[in-house]
């Protein structure tokens, strides 16, 4: 039996991306998926997930009428979109902002109840003075525009962003309100502990992506597979007595539809009683 709703991220149907545009216009510069969303869709729905979420650039391809025809199809409900931006460079905050609000809105009007960004630049001489301040006031700023919309804004640490460790996630949500979306993958790479690490911010939990890892060679999993073992941290959020939306994550595999079956198969085993 399920304890949590679960949904599933789109972005494994095809090769990830973005708007070319975005390289001189910032404010085009969404995350994409280069798939039929309908046949991720459908996938997601057969392997028995109650929710999608998606990137931004793919959900603003959609009016929202076309949009809610996709969702009645596969009875489906859009959980979350998720953007990003480099958040640290104040000229160019103000097109990234822009950005994020058309898709909040777009996230609005289709009833999700949260929206998530990642982000935080690495410059190309390291993290300098002032950084996380700047980050940490742009997702000030996410969050309330989420928040203006009726959504949950949350900030989701990924590599390659400043960030990744421990240290610097604490960091960055000792500055900001914003909800705390652990990548449980993302995390373990970086160098953390999810399980710990849903614990020391169980409060600021309100959204969560599960995803496998195994460290060589580097590669995103199903959740019954890789090196980082998924059984402690189903056990923290129990324990931390979490109850929102649970997003699997998986990011590429040859057959889309069979790494969602893995992971449902393994949530599924989870939740039996013992």
């Amino acid at each position: 039996m399920q304890e949590w709703k679960l949904a599933y991220q789109a972005n494994c149907w095809g090769p990830l991306g973005g708007n070319a545009v975005g390289v001189t216009s910032i404010t085009e510069l969404t995350y994409r998926t280069f798939a039929d969303m309908a046949v991720a869709f459908r996938d997601i729905a057969a392997a028995g997930y109650q929710g999608v979420e998606l990137f931004d650039g793919n959900l603003l391809d959609y009016s929202a009428r076309d949009f809610r025809a996709l969702l009645d199809d596969t009875g489906l409900s859009l959980v979350a979109a998720y953007s990003g931006g480099n958040f640290i460079y104040d000229e160019i905050l103000p097109e990234e902002l822009d950005r994020i609000r058309r898709a909040v809105d777009q996230t609005a009007e289709l009833g999700a109840p949260h929206f998530v960004v990642g982000g935080g630049a690495k410059r190309f001489d390291g993290i300098r003075e002032g950084d996380y301040g700047k980050l940490s006031a742009a997702l000030e700023k996410v969050a309330g525009i989420a928040a203006e919309h009726g959504l949950q804004g949350h900030y989701h640490p990924h590599l390659t962003t400043i960030g990744e460790s421990p240290e610097q996630v604490r960091k960055i949500f000792s500055q900001t309100s914003i909800h705390f979306c652990p990548d449980t993958a993302h995390l373990a790479a970086g160098g953390g502990d999810p399980a710990a690490m849903i614990r020391e911010h169980r409060d600021r939990i309100s959204y969560v992506h599960l995803k496998g890892w195994q460290k060589e060679p580097f590669a995103f999993t199903p959740l019954d597979r890789g090196d980082l073992d998924s059984a402690p941290i189903i056990a923290a959020l129990r324990d931390t007595e979490f109850d929102g939306w649970v997003a699997v994550e998986l990011d590429a595999w040859d057959d889309p539809r069979a790494g969602a079956e893995l992971s449902m198969a393994y949530l599924e085993k989870s939740f039996e009683p013992a």
